[in-house]
């Protein structure tokens, strides 16, 4: 493994993005479709046409109105910064193509392994977690470990083998922190009239709220581990204690000054 840093701790501020101490790789490496999220097309490996010189988007602060709502509601969890600051200790990726395809091939991969992270360090934070909060650390600690490893190393990481290690333990700290409640997982509720629905303490892994009516809805502790919350309306729900909510998920909804939010989470500024 690469000795980029020491010790196995992972703080909030390093699964947060900065985007001061990135290369724009979340504007370079994914590929854009247009769509309602974005404007137009752009392949893999290819500068965004709003991107500049220095790393930043010209046109950050009217992303939603110039149809890139997309952008205003990707996470890297972090994984930008590490990817420029860290793996490649401040290196970019303009003017040196070996340097860009390694870049570019390890981006998604440390992303992934940050969401986890994010997620592991979310589970630790829960005081019901107890239980397997040894387990957890431990996890938590293996996971972080492969995000200091050389590009090589970063590369080669099976991201997907590390998340089904690591469900059984989110699963059961969702279970520990939740009781009992209605199961959704995974359910197509995408549209769905669920105005003032009762949903407290519910597993909603992976479910598709896409443009669901939930306002006034109960959520507190609602397990909201990969749900697509994109265009939902919130306005009035009660989301306080909701599990494993990111900042992204509020980012792509819509709600009100009456929304209630988890804590740690910021009231998206588009938000009536």
């Amino acid at each position: 493994m690469g000795n980029h840093a020491t010790g196995d701790k992972t703080s909030d501020q390093e699964l947060r993005a900065d985007c001061a101490r990135c290369v724009g790789l979340c504007c370079v490496v994914p590929a854009f479709t247009a769509s309602s999220d974005f404007a137009i097309d752009k392949p893999a490996g290819k500068p965004c046409p709003n991107l500049g010189t220095d790393h930043r988007c010209g046109v950050h602060a009217e992303l939603r109105d110039r149809g890139f709502p997309g952008c205003t509601v990707f996470d890297c969890f972090g994984a930008g910064q590490q990817v420029s600051q860290v793996t490649f200790e401040g290196r970019g990726w303009r003017g040196d193509r070996a340097t860009a395809r390694s870049m570019f091939e390890v981006f998604p991969v440390m992303r992934g392994l940050h969401e986890l992270l994010w997620y592991l360090t979310e589970a630790l934070a829960l005081p019901a977690a107890e239980p397997v909060r040894r387990e957890l650390a431990k996890a938590r600690d293996g996971v972080r470990r492969l995000t200091l490893g050389s590009p090589a190393e970063v590369a080669a990481v099976d991201v997907m083998v590390q998340r089904v290690k690591a469900n059984p333990l989110l699963l059961k700290a969702s279970e520990l922190a939740r009781g009992k409640g209605p199961d959704h997982r995974g359910a197509d509720l995408a549209g769905k009239p669920l105005r003032n629905a009762r949903l407290g303490r519910a597993s909603l892994r992976g479910a598709l709220l896409i443009g669901a009516d939930l306002r006034g809805a109960d959520l507190t502790r609602a397990d909201l581990t990969g749900a697509d919350l994109r265009g939902a309306d919130l306005s009035g729900a009660d989301l306080t204690g909701a599990i494993f909510c990111t900042q992204a998920q509020l980012d792509a909804a819509r709600g009100d000054a009456a929304t209630r939010i988890p804590a740690g989470r910021t009231r998206p500024a588009h938000w009536a």
